[in-house]
Order: C-alpha cells, then sequence, then structure tokens
C-alpha cells in the first residue's frame, strides 16, 4: 500500500549510513536495513461514510504501530489524526437501503451515523469485540454480532437486545418419558397437575415473549455434541443460520517449536501446526433456525451434485491393492471412501471469516458456498425455506484442486440472482445466474478476474484483471446486465480499489517496481486521476535502480510462455555468472509492473548486476496469474513442472545473453527454497550453487490445508510425497548447498531444514551447510537476521559462481 510523504530530512538523520547518492555502489547493510528508509506503504484505505474523505494507515518509523491518516481527496490535503481525532474518526461503513443511516465499527464497538446531520451515536461500549454490522430489510434496526452471538439495536427505542439465546447442551425439559414415569404420573394425581402447570406456565412464557418485544428470546438447544464457529442473521430477522463441527473433533498431535533466546532466559516451548492429514479438517454442518416460529431445521447437505462421488476412487484402489499386497489390511481398510464427502462452508468463521455465507438484502434468500474437505468440489447453494434444504445453484469440479482465490460471490439488488466467480473455463471470469434460470457469462477470456465490486445502483461491476498481458493489473468495469468490459484505471501496477458510497469516484491504490504502494482517486467511470499520497524517501528515490525488464522465456515443454524478470545490462561481454531467483508460496505472481513482495531481493539484484551478474526472476508453473491449467501442473508432482521452466530459463540466459553454463547459482525462499534444493538435487550439475531459504524438504510435515490440495495426503498418495520432497533426493547433492531457517518458524518448521542435514552427514556430503536464526519466523522481520542471511548467500554466490572452477 501507499505511504504518506514523510519529511525527508528528519528522517535521514536518523539514518546517515543510508544517505547514500545515486552513485555509490549499493552494499549489503543498506539493503538489508530497516525498510523504514524507503518509506512507508499507504494500507487499508477506506472512505468516510458521507464520502467526503478518504482514510488510510501508514506505519509508523521505527516501529510497527499504524497511524490514521484523513485526506479530502478534492484538495488532497492530508492530515495524520492525533489519538483524539481517532477516537471519533469513522470505520468502513455500511448503509441501510434508504441510504439514511450507516453503521460502523469503531475499537471494536458498533456506531450508528444519521447522514442528513452526521449525528453518530455510539450502540455498543463493551469489553468484546462487536463485528460486521448490517442493517435489517425495514431499515428499522442495527443489527451486529459478537462472537457467534447476533444483537438487534431498535433504532426509533434505542435498545439493544439478543436475538437468539444459544444453548449447546440438551434442552432439560425435553427428556423422553420411560416406563416408570409414566406409571407414577398414571398412579398419583399430584405429579399431574404439577407437570400440567409446568406446561401451562412454559405456554404461557412463550405467547408473553412472541407478544412482548422488551423479553429476551427462548433458548434454543441445539445438543452437546456440536459447537458452533459460524453464525449468520438474515436482515428480515427471521433466520439465523449455524455452522457447527463435532465438539469432540481433535485436530491431532503438535509438534513443538523452541525459543532459545527469550525473556526469561530459558528455552520456551510453543506449539505448531499439525502435519498433513493427522487428523482431517472436522466437518461442518448446517442448522436453520426459525426465530419467528422458535423451531430448528437441520439442513442436510447429501443432496448436492457428486457429493457421493468418489473422484480419487481410482488412485484409492490402486493404494488399497498395494496395502493389501503387503499385508497391510487395517491400513487399506482405513482408506475406505466416505458415503457422503465430508464438507466445510468456504470461508466460514473457523477460517477467518463468514464470507461463505451470503443473504440477499431483503433477507428472503441465502446462499451458501461449500467445499468438499477433499477440495475437489465446491458448491454454491441457496436455501429452500418451505422445505429446509439446499437448492445447488454452481457446481465447480477439479480434478486437481479447487483454487483457493476466486470464490467471491454474492446477490444483484434484486435478491433474486447471484454473482460469482468460477475457474470452469479455466480462468477466473464473472457470472450471474437467476434462481431459477441459467447462468450468464459477464467476462471471457484468457485473463483473470478478481475482486468484484457491485456499485450502489447495481447498474455496474468494478473489477480487477490483467487482461491486457498477465503482468499488467487495472480497474474494469461491465454492466451487471451484460456488455462490454471497460478499462476504468490506467496503472498497469494497480492493487486495490474502493468505490466512494455515491458510486461516483474510485479510491485506488497503485505502485510500480520501485514505488511503494500510493493512493489516488479519480472518476468511477474512468478518467484522470488526482494523486494524493507520496510517501517514498529520497534516500531511496535518488538511487538509479534498474528496471526490471519482463522477457518471455518459451517453454521447452509444450507448456507455451514462461513470464520472468530479467536484471542486467546490455552488453557483448561473454561467460557472464547469472543467478536465478524464484520465488516463494508457489502460487503467487511477482512478474508484474507492481511494488514487490520481495523488495529486499529486488535491490540485492540490483548489487548483484553492479558485480557483472545478471539475474532472471521467474514465474514458473504454479504461480498465480496465468491460469487453472498453469496452476495445477505441479498435481502430484511439486518440483517438476517447475525445475524444467527454471532449466528453460537458464537456456535462454546462455542463448540470449551470453551466460556460462556452468556459472548459474539459483536461490529463493520458502516455496522457493524448496525449489533451490529440488534443482540442486534433481538436476545435479546444473547450477553451481543454491540457497535454500527456510525450505519445505518433506511435504509430509507440512499442513493439511496446503499440502493435501496438491498432493492428496500421505495415506492415500505415498507416490506423490516420495517424488516431491526433496529429502527423498538427497543422495544426489553434488553442488554447494546453503540452507537457511529461522529456529522458530511456526509456518515451515526448522525440523525440516535439520532432518534433511542430517540426512546429507549420513551420507556423508560435503559442501552443504545450515545457518539457523534464533528469532525469526517463517518471515524474517530483523534487520540483522536479513544481513546476515544474505551476506551468506552474496559469499556463496561469488565463491562458486562468479569465481570458475
Amino acid at each position: 500500500m501507499r505511504r504518506l510523504f514523510l519529511a525527508g530530512l528528519a528522517a535521514l538523520t536518523a539514518l546517515p549510513a543510508l544517505a547514500t547518492t545515486a552513485a555509490a555502489p549499493l552494499d549489503l547493510e543498506t539493503i538489508m536495513a530497516n525498510p523504514d528508509w524507503i518509506g512507508q506503504a499507504v494500507e487499508s484505505p477506506y472512505w468516510s461514510a458521507d464520502g467526503q474523505a478518504i482514510y488510510y494507515q501508514l506505519k509508523r518509523d521505527g516501529s510497527e504501530v499504524r497511524d490514521l491518516y484523513r485526506v479530502d481527496p478534492a484538495t488532497g490535503r492530508s492530515e495524520k489524526l492525533d489519538p483524539a481525532a481517532v477516537a471519533t474518526a469513522d470505520g468502513p461503513a455500511v448503509y441501510d437501503r434508504t441510504h439514511r443511516y450507516a453503521a460502523f465499527v469503531r475499537h471494536g464497538d458498533v456506531f450508528l451515523r444519521m447522514l442528513a446531520d452526521g449525528r453518530t451515536v455510539q450502540v455498543t461500549q463493551t469489553v468484546e469485540d462487536e463485528s460486521a454490522p448490517q442493517f435489517s430489510a425495514d431499515s428499522r434496526a442495527l443489527q451486529y454480532r459478537s462472537g457467534n452471538d447476533w444483537y438487534s439495536y431498535d433504532l426509533a427505542r434505542g435498545i439493544s437486545a439478543p436475538v437468539a439465546v444459544l444453548k449447546f447442551a440438551d434442552d432439560p425439559d425435553a427428556k423422553k418419558t420411560d416406563a416408570l414415569e409414566a406409571e407414577q404420573l398414571e398412579l398419583f394425581s399430584t405429579l399431574r397437575r404439577l407437570k400440567a402447570d409446568k406446561e401451562a406456565e412454559k405456554v404461557n412464557a412463550r405467547a408473553l415473549a412472541a407478544a412482548d418485544p422488551g423479553r429476551t428470546p427462548e433458548p434454543f438447544w441445539l445438543g452437546d455434541k456440536v459447537v458452533a464457529i459460524d453464525t449468520e442473521l438474515s436482515p428480515d430477522g427471521r433466520w439465523l443460520l449455524v455452522v457447527t463441527r463435532p465438539k469432540d473433533y481433535e485436530a491431532g498431535r503438535q509438534p513443538r517449536l523452541t525459543h532459545y533466546v527469550s525473556d526469561s532466559g530459558y528455552a520456551e516451548g510453543e506449539d505448531a501446526h499439525v502435519y498433513v492429514n493427522h487428523n482431517a479438517p472436522a466437518a461442518q454442518s448446517l442448522m436453520l433456525l426459525d426465530l419467528r416460529e422458535h423451531r430448528r431445521f437441520a439442513l442436510p447437505t447429501d443432496t448436492l451434485p457428486g457429493i457421493k462421488d468418489d473422484p480419487l476412487a481410482a488412485l484409492r484402489a490402486q493404494t488399497v491393492a498395494a496395502l493389501k499386497k503387503a499385508g497391510k489390511d487395517e491400513q487399506a481398510k482405513a482408506l475406505a471412501a466416505p458415503e457422503v464427502r465430508p464438507l466445510r462452508i468456504v470461508s466460514s468463521a473457523e477460517d477467518g471469516g463468514g464470507g461463505g455465507i451470503v443473504w440477499s438484502t431483503d433477507g428472503r434468500n441465502l446462499a451458501i458456498q461449500l467445499r468438499a474437505i477433499d477440495n475437489k468440489d465446491r458448491w454454491i447453494a441457496s436455501v429452500d425455506f418451505d422445505r429446509h434444504a439446499l437448492v445447488s445453484q454452481h457446481r465447480l469440479h477439479d480434478d486437481a484442486w479447487i483454487n483457493w482465490n476466486f470464490n467471491d460471490f454474492g446477490w444483484l439488488k434484486d435478491g433474486r440472482t447471484l454473482w460469482y466467480l468460477s475457474e470452469e473455463t479455466g480462468w477466473s471470469q464473472l457470472y450471474v445466474k437467476p434462481l431459477d434460470g441459467k447462468a450468464k457469462a459477464l467476462t471471457s477470456g484468457r485473463f483473470e478476474v478478481s475482486h468484484p465490486q457491485l456499485s450502489e445502483d447495481g447498474r455496474w461491476f468494478y473489477l480487477r484483471t490483467n487482461q491486457v498481458a498477465p503482468y499488467s493489473y487495472d480497474v474494469y468495469r461491465v454492466p451487471s446486465a451484460g456488455g462490454d468490459l471497460a478499462r476504468v484505471s490506467r496503472y498497469q501496477g494497480m492493487e486495490q480499489f474502493a468505490l466512494s458510497p455515491d458510486g461516483n469516484r474510485l479510491a485506488v491504490l497503485h505502485s510500480s517496481s520501485y514505488v511503494l504502494p500510493q493512493l489516488a482517486v479519480q472518476p468511477a467511470a474512468g478518467g484522470t486521476p488526482r494523486e494524493l499520497t507520496d510517501t517514498m524517501k529520497s534516500a531511496f528515490t535518488a538511487r538509479d535502480w534498474i528496471a526490471p525488464r519482463i522477457v518471455e522465456v518459451p517453454s521447452s515443454h509444450g507448456a507455451g510462455t514462461i513470464y520472468a524478470k530479467f536484471y542486467g545490462a546490455e552488453d557483448n561481454v561473454w561467460a557472464k555468472p547469472a543467478v536465478i531467483f524464484v520465488h516463494g508460496a508457489g502460487y503467487t505472481q511477482n512478474v508484474n509492473l507492481s511494488w514487490t513482495y520481495y523488495f529486499r531481493e529486488q535491490m540485492f539484484h540490483n548489487m548483484l548486476v553492479q558485480k557483472g551478474y545478471v539475474v532472471l526472476d521467474m514465474d514458473y508453473r504454479a504461480s498465480e496469474g496465468y491460469g487453472r491449467d498453469w496452476r495445477v501442473a505441479i498435481y502430484r508432482q511439486m518440483g517438476h513442472p517447475e525445475l524444467e521452466d527454471l532449466l528453460d530459463g537458464k537456456a535462454w540466459l546462455v542463448k540470449h545473453h551470453h551466460v556460462d553454463p556452468k556459472r548459474v547459482g539459483i536461490y529463493g525462499g520458502s516455496y522457493g527454497g524448496f525449489m533451490t534444493e529440488m534443482a540442486l538435487l534433481r538436476a545435479p550439475g546444473e547450477f553451481a550453487a543454491g540457497a535454500a531459504l527456510r525450505p519445505v524438504s518433506d511435504w509430509r510435515l507440512y499442513n493439511h490445508e496446503y499440502t493435501a490440495n496438491i498432493l492428496n495426503t500421505p495415506e492415500l498418495d505415498p507416490h506423490a510425497y516420495a517424488t516431491s520432497s526433496p529429502i527423498n533426493f538427497a543422495d544426489q547433492l553434488a553442488d554447494p548447498l546453503l540452507i537457511e531457517h529461522g529456529l522458530i518458524d511456526d509456518n515451515v518448521l526448522a525440523a525440516d531444514s535439520i532432518r534433511l542435514y542430517q540426512r546429507f552427514i549420513e551420507l556423508h556430503k560435503k559442501d552443504f551447510w545450515m545457518s539457523l536464526y534464533p528469532m525469526e519466523r517463517h518471515g524474517f522481520v530483523h534487520a540483522d537476521s536479513w544481513y546476515d542471511e544474505y551476506r551468506r548467500i552474496n559469499e556463496l554466490f561469488d565463491t562458486y559462481v562468479k569465481q570458475q572452477h
């Protein structure tokens, strides 16, 4: 995101060693210093409730504290808010259907704004964090949640009350009468009279509660076998959807991290993530509560199309046969396919949000997005309230896995037509579908559509696409009724946008290779933008940085074009050394025209070019931005198609930039570290040396959510894990390898690297080293660690790549 311009001289006096000129050579001390010397990115922009200002955040120099700023889009005047001003600032607002009211959350409490006169009412003041404000369908109440409990604030009466009381226990009055109790009632009239009195009291209490909105509602007894992980209230206040999981679910044994450098002076332990399939994610179920009639209904999922299929049937049969042949009948039995595949609600509260459940604004329709735990199917279903049943509206199947991205969906303004993203053509595109009609594509082509926003009048979808080129992103819009997709912004490095409340303007975050995300405002239909921030510092901008050149590397394996960033001088020097950088995450995109997450690495590449290297940074197969087939090319074979692409990149450097094929190094972190190990171990002799940062060396030790998507589970698909894990190729190490890992990495555990290191020891390998960082997690945060890490990488390349051996 972007940073406001912060006075340059004051910042530079705090860092005199960094105040170098553009002509001075780069050094690691500068590159790996605290990045405050570069500037600060603008973060989390949103419009004020009245649409007259835009709020955003900037990280404070020398601290992780974020300060709140407000800018007038008409004049460009920006101000940092002091604590008193923050106490009266808006949060991101929601509006009622009449646009008389707005609501937002500030410091965990809910506020109501009357838009006509600007009057603000604080609705809650509690120790809990309230969230998810929404207005009732009739605009008479403001609804909000605290945890999984929902409340309704009556705008006329100024009173908040719970809309439902959920009890996760058995109803004490619902026990069945056994034979002895029945005999007692038959024998004793006094017992019969007492029982009748109790029933009369309950009936009377229900009648009084129904007639008196001031009473607390009667509790729903939901049983002691489940716990709630999400709830969503209908805007008309009639229905509450409850997502549950079994109460007795156990995630499985958690490995431990050790903090060797701690405040206490003692080594301290910490639980980390469970290994893949040491317990599958908990299946989730749906309950629909009728708040008016005080009734509850299960919403069965066994009617969804394909829910009883086994997409892994062929692989399952193969593995079961092998286990039986080996006499492992119990293991074979454990792999039996379920009769009905277990599900999870996409983006449920347990996963970090409620985005998998969307009510129409009138509360009359509900859409739910569900995903099979095997992640081969995603459904969007509506609810038939008369039959209390799910109605499938869209099924997306993928023989590999459903994407983590491109799962947005919602309702058009009519409350009867769904919109959603789908990769069904191989590219994420936008669709609309009436509940009783056929789906229609609003966009089509070989590009990605994401982050759709429906305008307040319902006429337009605004979205992010890379239609011009895979590496170029801007805001586009398309009519919700169908029509041409039109480009609205022209930044090529657009990162985020927000529509103004009146739908006439866009707040746009944009960046470029050496410019942090900055904020601008422009007409929503397109036009000249007004730049609102400049938060870069002269110590950085004064340098003459090398603009990365985006190049197209042809695949020798039929994959088409591999896009890459090239850093290097155009000269006729022969036998040059080169370095290939491998980005992390697998599914991410680093070849684009935006500011890069790998900004330190980009500066390091500039330094390498100064020293005579050329550098190539590739979006190998599995990278984001290139469609479904590019993403799933690694299914059941991680590290194989990507290595083919990296070797094609090396061949391209040799052919087009006179690189010495015996002097090519490779490095990367996380997935890039994994690929560095795969490159050295599966293609010995191809790379002169490699540096693997926080690498996955054995996928059996990684988490379930990521790994099982791509490789299935170790029990079901042992071949996929064997062929995808560097530790299984350790005997092929022939080239210098540096491994660097944070000891308190809770994403890729340091045990991964330590186990591989032990394999090398036992195999009597040489020229391998490991550097451990006691105070670093997966993403390093301390400048000293960054410096030490890249000092070692720099020395490795200078010793084994730059120098001929």
